[in-house]
């Protein structure tokens, strides 16, 4: 199997432990080297990793053939451009970019030089969205009329990060992975009505929002704050033939951000079952979750690169996650409804 040289820009949270404990543990992979600032933190992690300062040593750096993009999300399109230009593939983690004109400057380039673009829209994989796609594909919902994703968290201080204040705030953050399951699902919605806002007193941008995505057949609710207490609810979906109710987070993430290594018979394993209501006769039952695991993701991105298999999530694709929140900016500017 050829080996993928892979060169990480940035060590914050999506570094640590969204890609680098997946590269070194994905078959046909390699880190070699990571762009930081804190050569002591990276080596914490990693004693014997390479780190160099910039992008533009790590392009100098030879064997490197896939670089990922996990720096602040104003750099996301410089780096992902310089990158592509230099002849590598290239992951940009999420969000795609900070704005849709950005986005497209990057599409472009992949295509100009026919350089692979894959974005890290991981939760694809989670295990209750792999479950929900599961009900769906069989039927058992139904035609699904209303569907709730929610990704609320309790968070009443605000952190003094830059995350914390990055343009479009949770909308930015959260609203990537919320609308890629919505288009996953159902595809392009006619039009969305957003309200994005900040209601913690002291938050320097949004951190709340509530889109309702427009179908001709039904509706589609994204939702986030971090004032709620009871932040349990994660989807709510109601079908012709029944509804399913979610609680709970895929706990992938906070496995690797305590340090374990993506693998074992447990892995992706989400034990808040789902609450399954059926009609027809009425009867409620709860249903285990399918297993999660990102690690798919990665064995996809590697044979794609190899020539081996198709894109995991093409740049096209993602491209369709930034129109949504580019006319959600604007919907919720305008306080009203913006088409698709």
């Amino acid at each position: 199997m050829q080996t993928i040289g892979v060169g990480l820009v940035g060590y914050g949270l999506g570094g640590r432990a969204f890609h680098a404990p997946y590269v070194r543990t994905t078959p046909g992979m390699e880190l070699r080297v990571v762009v930081s600032r804190d050569r002591d933190k990276v080596h914490a992690d990693l004693p014997d990793m390479r780190v160099v300062p910039s992008v533009a040593a790590l392009l100098e750096e030879p064997g490197i053939d896939l670089v990922i993009v996990s720096s602040p999300d104003a750099l996301h399109a410089e780096h992902a451009i310089a990158a592509l230009e230099a002849g590598r593939h290239v992951l940009i983690d999420k969000p795609f970019a900070t704005s849709l004109a950005n986005a497209r400057r990057v599409l472009a380039a992949s295509e100009a030089t026919d350089q692979l673009l894959t974005i890290f829209h991981n939760r694809r994989w989670d295990a209750d969205f792999l479950t929900l796609q599961k009900l769906i594909g069989d039927g058992r919902l139904g035609e699904i009329v209303q569907f709730e994703s929610h990704f609320d968290r309790w968070r009443p201080a605000v952190a003094s990060t830059w995350k914390e204040a990055r343009e479009g705030g949770s909308w930015q953050d959260l609203g990537p992975h919320l609308i890629d399951q919505a288009l996953v699902l159902f595809g392009r919605p006619e039009a969305i009505c957003a309200d994005i806002t900040t209601l913690r007193a002291d938050a320097p941008a949004p951190d709340y929002f509530h889109a309702v995505l427009r179908y001709s057949d039904k509706r589609v609710i994204l939702h986030s704050s971090k004032l709620v207490a009871a932040n349990g609810l994660r989807f709510a979906v109601h079908g012709t033939r029944g509804s399913w109710i979610k609680h709970g987070v895929d706990p992938q993430e906070a496995a690797t951000v305590a340090g374990q290594a993506p693998g074992g018979q447990h892995w992706g394993y989400d034990p808040d079952q789902g609450s399954l209501t059926l009609c027809d006769p009425q009867r409620t039952e709860t249903l285990p979750n399918c297993r999660g695991d990102y690690r798919k993701f990665w064995h996809d991105l590697g044979a794609a690169i190899r020539g081996e298999g198709p894109n995991p999530v093409p740049g096209t694709e993602a491209m369709m996650v930034m129109e949504v929140l580019d006319a959600g900016l604007r919907s919720a500017t305008r306080h009203g409804e913006v088409s698709l």
